[in-house]
């Protein structure tokens, strides 16, 4: 006699697989068999009724909450959500905190300074009135953009494409090369939805550390051994450290997997995404590994934070062989970026006064950021000055230093969302230094450094 319940659909389940399972349980849900709020069998009962391992189930229940069908609540079990599906992922969620509440310095939300973005104004008037495409299949980039965009990447690309921004991008170049159960390589500390977007294709997580130069190579070397079907990086202003990789641990890090595939004839060179989502802002050269490895590097350049994140625009350059699928991809969805969105863009990067615009506010970021720097150190508090608009900073206790900033009217990000394994390692936050003014630095730096310790 069956130990599961008749409603959850499981009974003379021919697929048991995985998603056979996933798809069953769907299925009951949906319809309603299941209510919200019920709890679902555990694992090893259902492992046992169904005659397959805990880990084929374990692999359903995770499928489940992936498209938040179920939500787990620790040890109390895994049940049917009984509450609307949150649009934010998980370490989103927690990264956004109380953002309703009035504060004096809101600095967790890792935009940029309003003031420092170039005024779109003069740009709109130059485009016409009236879209210009009057077809669906014409091409999905200005050729003139695709020119621009061509004569500033970091190495020859064989194809450019644009997309809805950088994290876009990251999400379609990924869905082309990362199966369920592959493993993709992260900087830990990252950005937190990187993390969320690997759990949700049904990858692993292979976390990897950094220092001031970028990746460390013994680290790169080390989750090369799990055979990772791709690699996520940020070559510039890394969020949250502030990092960028230089040119010599680029090469190193291009010789690494090369050495590792060349080791191991059933080892391919994995795909290399790079988000350089600081881009023109940033005040580190603009390196990539696509100079050593450009058969298998995807380049990603966002202009959110350099001409404004409502722009919701990022290029993308790399191995045709992937470009074109993900183009191709798209045709089935939104199909391009809005060419007047594309006409903007091409406005702002070759007009003479957009131009000087981003080049001032990449010298007042960098102004700023030192001079936050300069100030926690009067204080005691040794950290490197960061590329690009955030600044990581150690601290005694996460979440008293949090409480501590919040009561002086401060807001920052908490440390945990960052990392592969929250509570991992020292407690941090992340400060978005580069919208403090130089005039305030003193007041923010002095209530940080006391919040610190």
């Amino acid at each position: 006699m069956s130990l599961l319940p008749a409603a959850m659909g499981l009974t003379g389940l021919g697929d048991r697989t995985p998603q056979g399972i996933a798809g069953a349980i769907g299925r009951a849900i949906r319809s309603g068999a299941l209510a919200p709020g019920e709890r679902l069998p555990t694992v090893r009962d259902v492992a046992a009724e169904l005659g397959v391992s805990p880990g084929t189930v374990s692999a359903a229940w995770q499928a489940l909450r992936r498209t938040g069908l179920v939500v787990a609540r620790g040890r109390a079990g895994t049940f049917v959500r009984d509450t609307p599906t949150p649009w934010l992922s998980p370490r989103q969620r927690s990264l956004v905190g109380a953002i309703a509440e009035e504060t004096r310095w809101d600095l967790s939300r890792g935009t940029p300074d309003p003031a420092l973005l170039p005024d779109l104004g003069p740009a709109l008037q130059r485009v016409g009135q009236h879209a210009g495409t009057l077809a669906y299949q014409e091409e999905p980039v200005l050729p003139k953009l695709r020119e621009v965009l061509a004569a500033s990447w970091p190495y020859p690309a064989e194809a450019i494409t644009v997309v809805d921004g950088a994290t876009d991008a990251i999400a379609r170049a990924l869905e082309q090369v990362v199966s369920y159960g592959d493993r993709v390589v992260l900087e830990s500390p990252g950005f937190p939805p990187f993390f969320d977007l690997v759990e949700a294709l049904g990858a692993e997580v292979v976390p990897v550390e950094l220092d001031a130069e970028g990746i460390r190579p013994e680290s790169m070397r080390q989750a090369l051994t799990t055979r990772p079907a791709a690699v996520v990086l940020q070559p510039r202003a890394h969020n949250p450290t502030g990092a960028s990789t230089s040119t010599a641990r680029a090469a190193a890090l291009a010789r690494v997997i090369r050495r590792a595939a060349a080791g191991d004839d059933e080892v391919t060179v994995p795909w290399i995404v790079e988000d350089d989502h600081s881009g023109a802002i940033s005040t580190a050269p603009d390196v990539s590994l696509g100079t050593h490895l450009p058969e298998r590097v995807v380049h990603v350049r966002s202009f959110s934070k350099s001409h404004g994140p409502d722009l919701r625009i990022a290029a993308l350059g790399g191995p045709a062989e992937l470009v074109d699928r993900i183009v191709a991809r798209r045709m089935l969805g939104p199909a391009w970026t809005s060419r007047m969105v594309q006409t903007i863009l091409l406005d702002l990067l070759t007009h003479a006064g957009s131009m000087d615009a981003v080049g001032e506010a990449r010298r007042q970021y960098f102004g700023r950021q030192r001079e936050l720097v300069a100030r926690l150190a009067e204080h005691g508090v040794e950290v490197p000055l960061p590329d690009g608009i955030n600044l990581w900073l150690p601290v005694a206790d996460e979440a008293a230093a949090t409480t501590a900033l919040a009561a002086a009217g401060i807001r920052v990000a908490g440390g945990a969302p960052f990392l592969a394994e929250p509570g991992s390692g020292t407690p941090h936050v992340r400060v978005t230094a580069g919208v403090v003014p130089a005039g305030e630095a003193g007041g923010v730096a002095a209530a940080i450094a006391a919040a610190a310790r």
